[in-house]
């Protein structure tokens, strides 16, 4: 029987909220769905960096935000059907805007912060439904306001 394994480098996604509370997204074209996406700051581990590191990086580069107080939120696997990597979740409090944006090559990235009300109606709408992302939030938010609500179309 063949079997395909995808080996590939781990993940990290950060939770970032200001001091205001709001949460730190990021749009973003992507190619998979075709389609501009909501999402926290993310993105791969470098090969010998700590994720915790890694998500520190993430969150200057792609937001310019940096933040003192992180906690970890343990980790998930996207898809250990045919992944060998985990996504590190970490939150990030009280996140400021410190730097521009460092953008790799090919990135283009808007950056707005959101409410919770604004979360919780961006996930009902559809807005926000990276697995990722909503694994992330679900560690930090408690997501049961949308029970009455029915379910997004």
């Amino acid at each position: 029987m063949k079997r395909t394994v995808l080996e590939t480098p781990d993940w990290v996604n950060v939770v970032a909220l200001d001091p205001e509370g709001r949460l730190i997204l990021v749009h973003q074209f992507r190619f998979g769905s075709g389609s501009i996406t909501s999402e926290i700051p993310g993105g791969m581990v470098d090969e010998g960096e700590f994720h915790g590191d890694a998500a520190r990086r993430e969150l200057r580069e792609e937001a310019g935000y940096t933040a003192e107080r992180w906690s970890y939120l343990g980790c998930v696997q996207p898809n250990p059907a045919f992944q060998d990597n985990v996504c590190h979740h970490w939150l990030a409090e009280d996140a400021k805007l410190t730097h521009p944006q460092e953008l790799d090559s090919g990135e283009d990235i808007a950056v707005e912060a959101w409410t919770l009300e604004q979360v919780r109606q961006g996930i009902v709408d559809g807005s926000i439904r990276h697995a990722l992302v909503l694994t992330a939030l679900s560690r930090v938010f408690d997501l049961r306001p949308f029970e009455g609500r029915g379910l997004p179309g």
